[in-house]
């Protein structure tokens, strides 16, 4: 299957058939990096597009790490996980990655959740207000190594925390030096 659970409040245009017509540039880059039998993390994981993607390339003998903070998100992707039973296996985290383990403020955009972000990043080019502040818990790369294993790529989008993420991933960049897809 090739569904993804969306809302008109993901403020993306997957309110059709054809998914490949959505992003094309992020579909060729997902052909160009993800081969079978893979693990990938994909942090900032929205509704799963990139997610879903990896997860059929990887195959059954891969696995996909979905990171996403906002929970109401995270539940959409848990609802796609469940139909994609012949690609590779794919974990849902509801959480933001950051340099620390602990716990920080994520902004719901006004505008629509691709743009949702932590608050506290310096320099968040996300505009529009938002109108709910939630707490969420953080997690660094190299906690996600402890428990997932070493990724084979990880792809970053995450409203402009790319920073601080990458910045709780010594282990993980130094020592697995994984593909990084970073926006």
């Amino acid at each position: 299957s090739r569904t993804l659970f969306v809302s008109p409040d993901a403020s993306l245009r997957y309110w059709r058939r054809g998914l490949e017509s959505v992003d094309e540039g992020l579909f060729d880059l997902a052909r160009e990096l993800v081969k079978p039998g893979e693990r990938v993390w994909d942090i900032g994981a929205n509704v799963g597009l990139f997610t879903f993607a990896a997860a059929h390339l990887a195959g059954p003998k891969g696995s996909v790490l979905a990171v996403e903070a906002d929970a109401w998100l995270a539940a959409l992707l848990r609802q796609t996980e469940a139909l994609h039973t012949e690609a590779a296996s794919v974990a849902v985290l509801c959480a933001a990655v950051s340099d620390t383990d602990g716990f920080a403020d994520f902004a719901i955009a006004t505008r629509g959740r691709s743009t949702n972000h932590l608050t506290a990043v310096a320099g968040s080019t996300q505009t529009g207000g938002s109108r709910a502040v939630h707490p969420v818990a953080t997690v660094r790369l190299d906690t996600l190594l402890d428990r997932f294993g070493p990724p084979s790529l990880i792809k970053i989008d995450v409203e402009g925390a790319e920073a601080l993420c990458l910045r709780g991933g010594h282990r993980v960049l130094q020592e697995v030096k994984p593909r990084l897809l970073c926006e």
